[in-house]
């Protein structure tokens, strides 16, 4: 049998894609995340023990998710959370309103995108992140629950960002609340498919709390977050060196 002939690569040939940035580029983008991570720790450093409320940004007022929200976001409020968004319109919108007018502090971490560059009005402080996966961290770091609403596409990155991070350790077992089993069966269905088939655990899907009350959602954070964790109430007195507005 012929030796099979070897092939070479010669100098002016590679097996790879050529790198479309240059090293400096690449060091500058480094310093920009980095300023950008340093800029949201100081702003958000002050807010408290925050719920932070998943959801699309396209239902309206008129709509059975919208004003779900903003009475969950009411009572989560009264219960002495920081309510934490992406800081925009619809269900966004909605949890911060249902926070800023209960006596409750809201914050929202805007990203900049075309639908949803302006910060909805419901906000006491808020904050604009060029980086989806930067906002990502802060919408985690200051979290001791995540609600789950109805949403698309960037609400289910979200949810399964929280369940990675609690699924490996990598936070406390935080609650992770779906809310509206209707509107989120297909997904409950795919995970149990993912159980079925031994890709996750079956104990993993106790890492969710799927319901259609919103007493439930409260309970279940009074019980879950508040006592879980030991957190008690404070009163929160807004920093006017910071730009804070009063409640």
């Amino acid at each position: 049998m012929a030796k099979e002939k070897q092939y070479r690569l010669s100098k002016t040939e590679s097996l790879f894609v050529k790198e479309p940035l240059s090293r400096l580029k690449n060091l500058s983008f480094v310093f920009q995340v980095g300023y950008h991570f340093i800029r949201s720790f100081q702003k958000m450093h002050f807010i408290g023990p925050c719920v932070t409320v998943f959801g699309s940004a396209r239902f309206g007022p008129e709509t059975d998710h919208y004003q779900s929200t903003e009475r969950i976001a009411a009572g989560i409020a009264k219960l002495g959370f920081t309510i934490m968004t992406g800081g925009g319109p619809g269900i966004m919108e909605a949890a911060n309103k249902g926070a800023y007018e209960n006596g409750g502090y809201s914050v929202g971490t805007n990203i900049v995108l075309p639908r949803e560059q302006k910060p909805n009005p419901y906000v006491h402080k808020w904050i604009y992140i060029p980086y989806f996966f930067v906002r990502k961290v802060i919408l985690v770091k200051y979290s001791y629950a995540f609600v789950v609403m109805p949403g698309g596409i960037g609400t289910l990155d979200e949810l399964f960002e929280a369940l990675t991070l609690v699924q490996n350790n990598i936070i406390d077992d935080f609650p992770i609340i779906i809310f509206n089993s209707v509107y989120h069966e297909d997904i409950i269905n795919h995970m149990q498919k993912m159980v079925d088939d031994e890709s996750i655990s079956p104990e993993d899907m106790n890492l969710l709390f799927v319901t259609d009350s919103e007493e439930e959602v409260i309970n279940h954070l009074r019980n879950h977050a508040i006592k879980q964790f030991g957190l008690k109430r404070k009163e929160y007195k807004p920093k006017w060196w910071l730009g804070e507005k009063t409640r």
